[in-house]
């Protein structure tokens, strides 16, 4: 029996088969969607750079056995550590997406498509780091599973393409398709997307992209479980590295010649969508171009779950007005958008960060009382502070039903909430509602030199100012920064090895 998948029958699936196409054969992006991930890798690599400042957080990163590393390995930024490129997937994920601050894409499922990263910069840096005249360790190793050593490095200008790659297939199959509503966890799209872009960076053919994508949905999916009370726990926080990880295992088993499985999504009885979606067809809601990238939401202001962006802008404006009269508080109105309602309504205890930074009422009074909102606010010291619950005790959390539909509106794509105080002598604030966040394509004048403003904070904290204005000064010229090869840009990223 062949290996290959497109020898196979039934026929590949069509969703299959765009999403290979798309990821093998879309080369050119325009030049919006270039720019604006230009600055996407900006970020993506300062949240990074912050989450290593959490115990929590590093002690998952480095090898799977300590003590050990890869010559000309794929490297983890702000870290020592050289790794094989599964492994760094995991660590660059993990770091990426911890602090909930890295971009968002809000449709029918959510997800942050940066989190793509984590496969892509590994892959890119092993390769490039093995390419042209590098001696591969050892050579015919590569040959049996099916991998050659490319002549030359990556650069990022194809980090940035293959960002919008992945970005484009992660965010179109969470336009119309709700695996949330099914109990599934968005890192499934993670994984897919990941799976899909890695594969072609790796030299993969038309059929072992087939592969490795009907592996990706045969692993069908984590369950929410650890994103909702009383299960809100840190795994939230690796989740996406994990997804990431076995998106390059995917990749360079299917690299091997493996057989593929091109019914994986339809096979009656025994497919994913009979399986795990409830007999839903998976469907593309529009032609995969570079629309998501366009389209993206940044995190700039607040490390905070997106749908309470716009609520903590409100009480971030309102602070002046209550943070002398917070024991006169009768009730704070919260108006909102129903996907809110559904992840991030929390009432009583909340149990540790991950809780907190996914309950709507307790950030906005973060905001109400503290007049701004950081990671450090999530932390047991701070929840601590009893002013923070009775605020939320007041709290009432109403629907506004054009706010629902605006969220939809692929035209508009908002995420309103409005914050309304009411005292208890009966005087009352004005409404305070904001429809788009600073991060949004709409605001994005306004919000690029912030999002560099966030980015260059990080790297001072991390690496020092001399270093952080080297990285500033290079990411503001794009023709430099475009040619720059993989292995000289994650170099600079990165701490010496300890090996």
């Amino acid at each position: 029996m062949s290996s290959h998948i497109s020898n196979l029958r039934p026929p590949p699936d069509q969703l299959l088969a765009d999403l290979a196409d798309y990821a093998l054969n879309f080369t050119a992006p325009g030049e919006e969607s270039l720019d604006t991930a230009r600055w996407c890798l900006l970020d993506t690599l300062a949240c990074g750079i912050m989450a290593l400042a959490y115990p929590a957080c590093t002690k998952l990163l480095g090898p799977i056995v300590p003590g050990t590393s890869i010559a000309n390995g794929a490297r983890v930024p702000g870290t020592h550590y050289e790794l094989d490129p599964v492994q760094a997937a995991f660590n660059i994920g993990t770091i990426v997406r911890w602090l909930d601050f890295n971009d968002t894409w809000l449709a029918a499922e959510w997800g942050h498509p940066s989190d793509n990263l984590g496969a892509i910069l590994a892959v890119a840096d092993w390769l490039s780091r093995n390419s042209g005249s590098a001696v591969l360790q050892p050579a015919s190793e590569w040959t049996a599973r099916g991998l050659k050593p490319r002549a030359t490095p990556f650069t990022i200008h194809d980090i940035l393409v293959a960002m919008v790659k992945a970005h484009e297939i992660q965010g179109i199959l969470a336009l119309e398709n709700s695996f949330n509503r099914v109990g599934l966890d968005h890192v499934l799209l993670v994984r897919v997307a990941s799976t899909a872009v890695a594969t072609a960076m790796l030299g993969g053919t038309r059929d072992q992209i087939l592969t490795a994508l009907s592996h990706a949905w045969l692993d069908g999916s984590a369950l929410r479980t650890y994103r909702h009370a009383p299960n809100t726990g840190s795994r939230k926080s690796w989740a996406a590295g994990d997804a990431t990880s076995r998106a390059v295992r995917l990749a360079l088993i299917a690299m091997t010649g493996e057989m593929g499985y091109p019914s994986a999504l339809t096979a009656k009885t025994w497919g994913f969508q009979d399986v795990s979606f409830k007999g839903q067809p998976v469907k593309l809601a529009r032609p995969l171009g570079s629309y998501v990238m366009e389209n993206v939401l940044f995190k700039i202001s607040f490390p905070a779950e997106f749908h309470a962006q716009t609520a903590v802008e409100c009480a971030v404006q309102l602070h002046p007005l209550v943070r002398d009269r917070l024991d006169q508080i009768a009730r704070v109105e919260l108006t909102t958008h129903e996907s809110a309602i559904r992840i991030i309504d929390k009432t009583g205890p909340l149990h540790n960060p991950a809780d907190r930074d996914h309950c709507l009422q307790y950030m906005t009074a973060i905001g109400l009382i503290f007049g701004h909102l950081t990671a450090e606010h999530y932390e047991d010291k701070v929840a601590a502070d009893p002013r923070i619950d009775i605020l939320r005790t007041k709290m009432i959390v109403a629907e506004d039903k054009q706010y629902s539909r605006d969220y939809l509106d692929p035209d508009k794509r908002s995420i309103a909430n409005a914050v309304q105080i009411f005292f208890s002598d009966g005087t009352k604030t004005e409404r305070i509602d904001v429809h788009f966040p600073i991060g949004h394509r709409r605001r994005r004048k306004e919000g690029i030199p912030l999002l560099q403003q966030k980015a260059a904070a990080a790297y001072v904290a991390h690496y020092g100012k001399s270093k952080a204005e080297q990285l500033m000064a290079l990411f503001a010229d794009y023709p430099t920064v475009t040619r720059l090869t993989v292995n000289d840009f994650v170099g600079a990223l990165s701490l010496p090895s300890r090996s």
